[in-house]
């Protein structure tokens, strides 16, 4: 047992013959590990926070330098171990020898990664690593990237984008293009100022991966204006969008989107993103209550009237850290409005006429809440098909908006009793709601009328009736 309770795994080194290991190689193994111990001493008496503001951006800065050299060193030594585990080399490969299905397999266990680092280490390490195959070198189809990981000069993330550009590139353009390529990107990668990149804008800083791809993709798209063929359907990118597996009360959304839908996405999002620059700005109590301050006076675009909200016509920031004193009260991110937005518009067009019906209804979420629960006010509902629960709360909120059906079970799961359903409000009420209301009621909210719920002003279960004047928008 290896400490820590877990199985260690005998890896059995390839015999060494008699006088074919010089001594130096020995050295070099306890060498890193002597370097190791003394960075490991080093970095254990560090106490970041303590650090004043220069101290702590030249460590960080030497801290990254030193990451570079060791994942170009790892990168090495992963395609090194990678060419002697090939399942081709027979009883003779390292993960044969080791009980290992294949050199991927062999590595994780190995190294301690998993199979997906494995094979990224391995992708890259097939064009940014000398090899010898029959023990005589043979240079990496990308040398200069080869170099400029040795050297540390740029990282392992930086090397992946270059690699997959020039890849991409491969047999679509000269290889006179392809090296002037490979150098552009790495002297942007490194902020070096070479023949292909003088006088261009950002030329002598170093971009930060992300930069870095978009200057790729803009090679690719000079040097490769068509691309992909639109009709080639084997390879055309195509949207997709999956669902992970629930993790801490949420299920994780996998989706890659096509430009034109990303430019959909992005252009409805920004239109009610930014509405509220356009409609009337509803100052917060706090500010309505100390209107008459004098540090609230001539502020631009506000004009305070009592006992109700303040008009303006000046864009303001919803972000509540910004110091702006218009802000609406809205604290939620960009990101959660972006995923409010979605829902809205999925809510929308399950409204809509022109959705195909299921089972004769349109799409309906299905909730379900024990009784005794619901009377209760504690406990949770669930949704057919999902096996996260939903709140008490939303399920409140979803009984005021849509109704409920009593359904009683015996204990053999057969239905017993199916009631009407009931504090739902009506077609008909709700059409009239929208149009005295011509919208969502909630200051600054931008969702169309058709889009909203109507909800009892005073709650069901306090006695607040199912008709127009106890219904709203929102």
């Amino acid at each position: 047992m290896a400490e820590g309770g877990t199985d260690a795994m005998a890896l059995t080194a390839p015999p060494a013959a008699a006088g074919s290991m010089p001594e130096y190689e020995v050295s070099r193994v306890a060498v890193i590990a002597q370097a190791g111990v003394l960075l490991a001493s080093v970095l254990d008496g560090v106490r970041f926070g303590q650090l004043d503001d220069s101290e702590a951006v030249a460590v960080l800065a030497a801290l990254e330098g030193l990451g570079r050299k060791v994942d170009g060193a790892r990168l090495r030594a992963t395609t090194d171990i990678g060419a002697r585990a090939e399942t081709d080399l027979g009883s003779g490969s390292l993960a044969f020898k080791n009980g290992c299905r294949n050199r991927v397999d062999f590595i994780t266990q190995l190294a301690g990664i998993s199979g997906r680092e494995a094979k990224r280490r391995l992708k890259l390490g097939e064009t940014t690593v000398e090899r010898t195959p029959l023990g005589l070198p043979v240079p990496a189809r990308y040398p200069v990237i080869a170099d400029g990981l040795i050297s540390g000069d740029f990282g392992v993330e930086s090397a992946e984008i270059i690699a997959t550009t020039l890849t991409a590139l491969q047999g679509r353009v000269g290889q006179d293009d392809l090296d002037r390529v490979e150098r552009a990107l790495v002297a942007s990668a490194t902020g070096a100022i070479t023949s292909e990149t003088v006088g261009l804008p950002g030329a002598g800083i170093r971009f930060a991966p992300d930069y870095l791809r978009a200057q790729a993709m803009e090679w690719q798209g000079r040097l490769d204006p068509d691309g992909t063929a639109p009709g080639d359907d084997a390879v055309e990118a195509k949207s997709t969008l999956t669902f992970g597996l629930l993790r801490n009360g949420l299920y994780p959304v996998h989706a890659s989107v096509t430009p034109e839908l990303r430019g959909v996405m992005d252009t409805l999002f920004d239109t009610y993103l930014s509405a509220r620059s356009r409609t009337p700005i509803f100052v917060p109590t706090e500010l309505l209550e100390s209107r008459n301050k004098p540090e609230l006076d001539g502020i631009d675009g506000v004009e305070s009237i009592p006992g109700s909200a303040a008009f303006g016509t000046e864009p303001f920031s919803a972000d509540p850290f910004t110091g702006d004193t218009r802000f609406d009260g809205d604290r939620r991110t960009a990101g959660e409005k972006r995923a409010d937005i979605l829902r809205a518009v999925l809510e929308a067009a399950a409204r809509d006429p022109k959705t195909p019906t299921m089972g004769g209804a349109a799409p309906t979420v299905m909730v379900h809440i024990n009784a005794v629960d619901l009377d209760q006010g504690r406990g949770v509902g669930w949704i057919d098909g999902i096996e996260a629960p939903v709140s008490f709360r939303r399920v409140q909120e979803l009984i005021c908006a849509g109704g409920y059906q009593q359904a009683l079970f015996g204990d053999d799961g057969d239905v017993l009793y199916l009631g009407d359903k009931i504090r739902c409000f009506n077609a008909k009420q709700r059409a009239a709601i929208a149009a005295r209301d011509g919208g969502c009621i909630i200051p600054g909210c931008t969702i169309p009328a058709r889009w909203t719920e109507v909800h009892h002003v005073l709650p069901w279960h306090e006695g607040g009736l199912t008709n127009i004047d106890n219904g709203t928008s929102c």
